[in-house]
Parts: structure tokens; sequence; C-alpha cells
């Protein structure tokens, strides 16, 4: 199975997910959004909702898996990881973190504004650089993880069925797996579901930003152990307190949504703010980290 995890790799790092493709036929992200909308529409509402949310989640994870079996046993391996591709996202993580450093390194706050906005759901309309670098730097390694640990690891685990159920369960969260009125009860399978499914790619993820990181392992590995569990999310803390030991900056901390204030406790706590630079330094180090994974894809596949 890791085969199949390394060329979708290899086929996003290269290619991504090209424009006219997404124009033409969409992303398979887009289709299972619009399954988990209309379910949504039709069963979120009324009693039991706990229990229709629980419905929710089973119906989109066969839609996801069952073609994904089928096609896997006929079709073999290659075409599976052919499928699997547009599932990793490490080249649109890179691209979308380069649309803000790019601006800031030139002190043009109002395009990194709207770059950052673009990847954080926090309130960045007045933000100046030390936060807008925070705000990007904890999305680039959330998403290290979410984006294309994650799915490499269960495509290494699952293959193709693998991929697909873990897409379904991370953009099952996004959508519905929120603490609001609507969706407490609704979203909370999917929420749980989706913690649980991340627990082993945060640590991962946390392990080869230290790696990666080559003189600085060690303080990224020492953050990550310290403070990850002060993180709001069980499992985002790793991979941001790698990033910020790995950086020599601190990380979360205090940020302003639509209508309120998150006191959020911060990663390294006694380090300073990140500046452009470390955002610059930060997109590296994922490069690297993302090497490391892909080298140890090669051995297990070679194994």
């Amino acid at each position: 199975m890791a085969v199949i995890a390394l060329l979708a790799l290899m086929l996003d790092v290269l290619i991504g997910w090209p424009d006219a493709v997404y124009r033409q036929v969409g992303h398979p992200v887009t289709w299972a959004g619009r399954l988990i909308a209309a379910l949504d529409r039709a069963l979120n509402k009324g009693r039991a909702r706990r229990a229709k949310g629980a419905l929710t989640v089973v119906v989109v994870l066969l839609a996801a898996m069952i073609p994904a079996v089928l096609i896997q046993a006929w079709l073999g391996p290659w075409v599976a990881a052919v499928l699997a591709w547009p599932l990793v996202a490490a080249r649109s993580l890179d691209q979308h973190l380069r649309a803000v450093a790019v601006p800031l390194a030139v002190g043009d706050l109002a395009a990194a504004r709207g770059a950052t906005a673009m990847i954080v759901g926090r309130d960045v309309t007045r933000a100046d650089t030390p936060a807008l670098s925070r705000a990007s730097l904890e999305s680039l390694a959330e998403n290290f993880s979410d984006g294309v640990i994650a799915p490499l690891f269960w495509a290494a685990v699952g293959g193709l069925p693998g991929i697909a159920a873990y897409k379904a369960i991370n953009t099952m969260d996004s959508m519905i797996g929120h603490r609001t009125p609507r969706h407490e009860a609704f979203g909370m399978i999917a929420a749980r579901l989706d913690d649980v499914a991340n627990v082993i790619p945060a640590r991962l993820s946390a392990g080869l930003i230290a790696i990666a990181s080559g003189r600085r392992a060690g303080a990224a590995l020492r953050v990550a152990l310290r403070d990850a569990s002060a993180h709001r999310s069980p499992n985002a803390g790793w991979p941001e307190g790698a990033m910020a030991g790995a950086l020599d900056c601190r990380l979360s901390g205090p940020r302003v949504y639509a209508n309120r204030v998150a006191d959020e406790p911060w990663l390294n706590a006694a380090a300073p703010d990140p500046d452009a630079a470390d955002l610059r330094r930060g997109i590296a180090l994922i490069r690297r980290a993302t090497v490391v994974a892909a080298l140890l894809l090669a051995t297990a596949a070679l194994v």
C-alpha cells in the first residue's frame, strides 16, 4: 500500500490538481461536500440529531469507500494511486503559504492579509506582520498533518479505500464538526472520528518536522511534547508545537474571530513572535519534511 501513497504524493508534488481539470470535473472533496451538505439539509432538524449525524457519517463513508474498494480490487494499485493523487494536498499547501509569504516579505500587509484570510478562520483584517506570520505558520503545520501526512498514512495503511475514508471524515469534520447550536449534536460523531483518525498522523507530523529541522530537532520535539496538550485540539498542537520549537518562535495564543476573542494558550511561550523570514523558513521546513515522508514511503514500498 505504501507505493500507492508514494505515487499519489509524487503526482501531487509534480502536477497538483490542475485548474482545467477542476473546472471540468471539480474535485473529490467537493463531491463529498455536496453529499454532506445535502444530508445536513435533509437530516439536521427535529429530534435525534446525534443519531442522524451518525447516519450521515455512515452514508458518506460508504459512498467514499465502496467505489474505492471495487476500483482497487479490479484495476490494481497503479490506478488506485492515480485516483488517490487529488486527495493529497502538498502542492496546494505550498502555494497557499507562498501567497502569504511573498507579499509579507516586502511589507504588503493588505495582500498578505487577503491571502491569510483564505487559509484561516480568524479575523486578520487588522493583523500585523507577527500575527499574520503566526496564523500562517499554524495553518502550515496543521494542514501539513491533515492535508499531507494523514492522507499518506491512511493510503499506506489501507490503499485507496483508506485515503478515501480519511478525506471523507476530514471533510465531514470541516463542514459539520463545529460546536455551534446547529451542529454540536449533529456533527459530534464526525468531529470525534476526525480526532481519532488524526491521532497517529499528527504525532508523525511532529516527528517529521523535527527530523527536517536538523539541529533544532531536539527543541522541536521538546516543545511538542511539553505544549501539545495545552492546545484546544487533541492533535493540532503536535505539529504546531514542533514548528514553534523548530523555528524558535511562539505560536497560537489569543486570536480574534468574527464576534469573539479566543484566549488560546501559547505554544513555546518564552520565544519571540515569528516574522516574515520565519514564515519562509517554515515553508522550507515543510518541504524538507515532505521529502523525509517520501523517503520513508519509498523505503516501506521497497521492503
